[in-house]
C-alpha cells in the first residue's frame, strides 16, 4: 500500500519539474517562487523535524542546529571551490563563475530528501492506515515543490536539459524507492535527523545566496516577491496539514 501511494509522489514530482520548465518566459516568478518554496521548507519542516529527531545536544547546542550551519558552510565552500577552479579554466564572466556541479549536487540532496519522504510514507503505514494517509497526502503536495525546486536548481546553473530531466526523473522515483526500502531497512532516528538538519543548510544558503539573488537581478518586481511569499505560504499550508 505504501508503494501504492507513493506512486502519487512520483506524479506530483513530475508535475512540479514540469511546471518549472514550461514557464521559462517568466523565469524570475519561478526562481521567485522556488526560493520561497525552499525557505518554507527549510524554516517550517526540515529543521523543526531535524531538532525532534536529531534530539541530543553538544556543547549546549542541539546537534541538528550544528548540522545545520555546518550545510550552510558546506555548500558556500563548495560552490567557491568549484566556481574558483571554473574561472582558472577560462569559465565565462557572464555565468558568474556559476559551477554546473554545484546544481547537480543541490538537485542530487533534493533527491536524497524525497527518498527520505517515501521512508516516512513506508513507515507511518506501519504504524496504521489513517497515519499512513495522512503523511501521504502531505509528501504528495510537498512533492510538487520538490520537483519545482529540482529542475531549477539543475537548470540554473547551466546544466544541459538532459541532466535537469535526469535529476527530475530521479527526485520522482524516489519517493517510491524510499517507501520500499522503508519495508526492510530501519534508519535510525539519529542519523534521520542530522541529515535532514545538514540539508536544511545547503538548501537555506542555495536559496538565501542563490536563487532569489537571480530572481530579483534582472526583475527586482513586486511580483517576484510575492512568488517567494506565496511559496512559503504553501509550504505552510501542507506543514500545517500534516499536524
Amino acid at each position: 500500500m505504501a508503494v501504492f501511494v507513493a506512486l502519487g509522489a512520483f506524479l506530483m514530482t513530475l508535475a512540479g519539474g514540469w511546471t518549472a520548465q514550461r514557464v521559462t518566459d517568466r523565469r524570475h516568478l519561478v526562481l521567485g517562487l522556488a526560493g520561497g518554496l525552499m525557505l518554507g521548507v527549510v524554516g517550517l519542516d526540515l529543521l523543526p523535524e531535524a531538532l525532534e529527531a536529531a534530539g541530543r545536544e553538544i556543547h549546549g547546542v542541539p546537534a541538528a542546529f550544528l548540522l545545520f550551519v555546518a550545510g550552510f558552510l558546506l555548500a558556500h565552500l563548495v560552490e567557491r571551490l568549484l566556481a574558483g577552479r571554473r574561472a582558472a579554466h577560462g569559465g565565462a564572466e557572464h555565468d558568474h563563475h556559476r559551477a554546473p556541479e554545484v546544481g547537480l549536487t543541490a538537485a542530487a540532496a533534493m533527491v536524497g530528501h524525497s527518498a527520505m519522504d517515501g521512508v516516512a510514507i513506508g513507515a507511518s503505514f506501519q504504524v496504521g492506515g489513517g497515519m499512513g494517509t495522512a503523511v501521504a497526502l502531505a509528501v504528495i503536495a510537498h512533492d510538487f515543490a520538490d520537483g519545482f525546486n529540482t529542475f531549477t536548481l539543475a537548470s540554473l546553473y547551466g546544466n544541459a536539459r538532459r541532466k535537469a530531466y535526469a535529476m527530475l526523473f530521479a527526485d520522482a522515483v524516489a519517493p517510491v524507492a524510499g517507501a520500499a526500502a522503508a519495508s526492510f531497512v530501519h534508519i535510525p532516528t539519529s542519523v534521520l535527523g542530522g541529515y535532514l538538519g545538514l540539508f536544511g543548510g545547503v538548501l537555506l544558503y542555495l536559496a538565501a545566496a542563490e536563487i532569489l539573488p537571480e530572481a530579483h537581478h534582472a526583475h527586482p518586481a513586486r511580483s517576484t516577491l510575492l512568488c517567494t511569499v506565496a511559496g512559503v505560504l504553501f509550504i505552510w499550508l501542507v506543514v500545517g496539514a500534516m499536524a
